[in-house]
């Protein structure tokens, strides 16, 4: 399996958008979190995301297939992801975790990596987790059904 990302443009907006719909409908629909889920959001949000001068936005490919998406935060003292997403066709297969590798290794410099997921999704929090993020701070209750959970990994080099 080879993971490699390209960095999208505006251009992408519209592939990302759909992508990203379908990627997080069945969360929307588990959690009716329609004040925060990334599957409400225009595809004009995600055009100035993808302006933003501190955001690389990222499509995903795996063995040159369109599989997903990743977006990078540059901030002085850390890297956020905030989304990242894989299609559900593609889950399961370690892609999020290569790309987490793939995205360390394009940033040598960041010491420090942030990011939240749902405390209720137990193979998110897993993952991350086995990719050396450790929970911190308060969790933040979205609904009854929902709550957010922050992960910062710390890198030693």
């Amino acid at each position: 399996m080879k993971i490699t990302l390209s960095l999208a443009g505006v251009e992408d907006a519209n592939a990302i958008h759909a992508m990203q719909i379908r990627s997080f409908a069945p969360l929307l629909e588990k959690y009716q979190d329609t004040g925060t889920s990334p599957a409400l959001q225009s595809v004009e949000h995600i055009r100035e995301r993808i302006e933003q001068p501190a955001t690389d936005y990222y499509i995903i490919r795996c063995d040159a297939e369109t599989v997903g998406a990743i977006r990078i935060v540059r901030k002085e003292q850390f890297n956020r992801v905030s989304p990242v997403f894989v299609l559900p066709e593609y889950q399961g297969r370690g892609i999020a975790r290569a790309t987490f590798a793939v995205v360390e290794a394009r940033y040598p410099d960041v010491r420090r990596w942030e990011l939240d997921t749902v405390l209720q999704e137990k193979g998110n929090c897993y993952l991350y987790e086995s990719l050396g993020y450790r929970r911190y701070g308060e969790e933040k209750t979205i609904n009854e059904r929902m709550t957010l959970v922050f992960y910062e990994k710390e890198i030693v080099r």
